[in-house]
């Protein structure tokens, strides 16, 4: 376990995402996933109110929380402001979709509450007090923020600074191995603000884990593989082809080893990665224990750059 940047929050290296749950795993699937995440430790779950056709992974993890009784020993994160449900993140909007996600949720708190993506329609003053209520009321324990431009991530906590108000402690971006705009300008600024990060598509639409090395593959969902494949270009086999180097040197799956990079790049906490079934999980645990070698990561690092 390590902590959550500057939280008390006590986390497991790996974020197990919840976008599947209600969506391509049924409630039992979901349930069997859940066993197995936590049965290895895991405590870490990622979900928001528009996963699973508006409340469906929600309403599943709260199920399972109150079945299992695990809400005190695991950490939630949610989210409010995208989907087609609860849009927008104005003061009202806000109240609104918390109180539905922790009844869904089957809690009385949600440990880390983000901000799904920005909302320009929305004062950052407004969405900001109104987040800082919720903590004030120990509805949330901490808020975060998703998909944000690095200006208005650094706007927003200039107000948080200004008004006293609660402040983002992490910042949810989509990075990984070939996907690396990340680095340029949001690194930097989670840094200098102590701030750290929780990546979403740690694997690429599953690129990343060798399944996808034909332009003409289409097995499993179709849209995903479309993205997936969307990297299969020249960059993209020279990753594969060092990620499998590195994966028989270290008699492990290239899942393992993109994740195991992905984990101890600067200011990342944990990634975030989701399995549709038990069997798809011991790949994702295999690595929080995984160490690389400086030169397998460097190796990593260039040629993805």
């Amino acid at each position: 376990m390590t902590k959550l940047g500057t939280t008390e929050l006590d986390i497991f290296g790996l974020n197990l995402g919840g976008a599947v749950f209600g969506r391509t795993a049924d409630e039992s699937m979901s349930f069997a996933v859940l066993d197995a995440y936590t049965g290895a430790g895991g405590n870490f779950l990622d979900t928001a109110n528009a996963y699973g056709g508006g409340g469906g992974s929600e309403t599943i993890i709260g199920k399972w929380l109150t079945a299992r009784g695990r809400r005190d020993d695991m950490v939630i994160a949610t989210k409010v402001g995208a989907g087609d449900q609860r849009p927008g993140l104005s003061a009202a909007n806000i109240a609104v979709a918390v109180e539905e996600s922790l009844r869904r949720l089957q809690t009385d708190h949600i440990d880390l509450y983000y901000a799904h993506r920005d909302d320009l329609d929305a004062p950052q003053e407004e969405t900001l007090a109104a987040f800082d209520g919720l903590v004030r009321a120990g509805k949330v324990r901490h808020i975060a923020a998703s998909n944000f431009e690095p200006d208005r991530l650094a706007s927003a906590l200039s107000i948080s600074d200004r008004e006293g108000f609660a402040k983002y402690v992490a910042l949810q971006p989509h990075y990984n191995l070939v996907k690396r705009d990340y680095e340029k300008k949001l690194a930097p600024l989670v840094a200098r603000e102590n701030l750290v990060t929780l990546p979403y598509s740690g694997l690429a639409q599953g690129f990343l884990t060798g399944k996808y090395r034909s332009k003409d593959q289409q097995s499993g969902d179709p849209s995903r593989a479309a993205r997936a494949l969307e990297y299969l270009d020249a960059r993209g086999e020279r990753v594969l082809d060092v990620l499998e180097e590195v994966a028989v040197a270290n008699a492990v799956s290239v899942t393992s080893v993109a994740l195991a990079w992905l984990r101890v790049q600067p200011t990342v906490a944990a990634p975030i990665a989701s399995a549709r079934t038990p069997e798809q999980l011991p790949d994702l645990l295999e690595s929080v224990s995984l160490e690389l070698t400086d030169g397998e990561l460097a190796a990593l690092s260039q040629v993805s750059s």
